[in-house]
């Protein structure tokens, strides 16, 4: 699937945001930290990740409605892209 720079970028972007919310975790770990403050960030960063693959199968749908023969030839058929959406749900 050929996914736009700008949508790559904005995925690279999110996960290294939410590669430092793990760190910061862990940190709290190492320091002590109430349970409670924990899930919050665990929660958080859950969020970001759901996000995260809800951008990642929407501009993937986007490309198979825009390219239909194109993303089945990719092995994207539209509905293994729904699929992956449902997954996420």
């Amino acid at each position: 699937m050929d996914l736009p720079e700008e949508v790559v970028d904005d995925l690279r972007k999110r996960l290294r945001r939410i590669g430092g919310q793990i760190e910061g975790i862990e940190r709290m770990l190492d320091d002590g930290r109430e349970c409670r403050d924990l899930v919050t960030q665990i929660s958080a960063a859950n969020r970001a990740l759901e996000r995260t693959g809800f951008r990642l199968v929407s501009a993937g749908m986007t490309y198979c409605i825009s390219n239909p023969e194109a993303a089945e030839a990719d092995g994207y058929p539209i509905d293994e892209v729904e699929k992956m959406f449902l997954r996420l749900a």
